[in-house]
């Protein structure tokens, strides 16, 4: 909640009345109690309304909201369930991230970071098949690298799972973002 709301209400006042009091417009008390820092004038005209210091005001001014780390935690490891599909590996997360409103840097970097496994897969897979056609190499190689491009994503996401769990962050990440 923000601070001048709080005090608003203490006060027992509407928007309109403290709006006519601090000589500020409605739409610009709407702005602040939505989040939006006061400056200048308008920083100084509410706290000599509301009689409090221009500090109080500012304190909190916008919250931030927590991360529900099990939640990221969940939408990381859901990334398990379809590993197998094309594509299932980004479905699952997408899906519960929006249908638990749960977007942030987080967990825009968990579905980027199966985004670029998605696309690099296939071209690591083709590569091996090339590669081990021209090399005359057993025709295991292709199984063999899917196994061991499986068990490398199993890596990144049990990896990062634990992670979240201990710090709040991705142990693997980008330094860009797909979302």
């Amino acid at each position: 909640m923000s601070p001048l709301l709080e005090y608003r209400q203490k006060l027992n006042l509407t928007q309109e009345q403290l709006s006519v009091k601090a000589s500020v417009s409605i739409r610009t008390i709407q702005r602040i109690e939505a989040g939006k820092e006061p400056k200048g004038y308008t920083l100084e005209a509410l706290s000599k309304a509301l009689d409090i210091s221009k500090d109080e005001l500012l304190k909190n001014t916008i919250e931030h909201p927590k991360n529900n780390n099990q939640l990221i935690k969940f939408i990381n490891l859901s990334s398990l369930f379809l590993i197998y599909l094309p594509l299932g590996s980004i479905i699952a997360p997408i899906i519960i991230m929006y249908w638990k409103q749960e977007v942030n840097a987080i967990t825009k970097q968990i579905v980027s970071i199966q985004i670029l496994w998605t696309l690099a897969f296939p071209i690591i897979v083709l590569t091996s098949a090339f590669v081990g056609k021209w090399l005359s190499l057993s025709s295991q190689v292709l199984p063999l690298t899917m196994v061991l491009l499986f068990v490398v994503n199993l890596y990144i996401i049990i990896r990062n799972a634990i992670e979240i769990n201990k710090n709040q962050k991705l142990y693997i990440d980008l330094k860009f973002s797909f979302l």
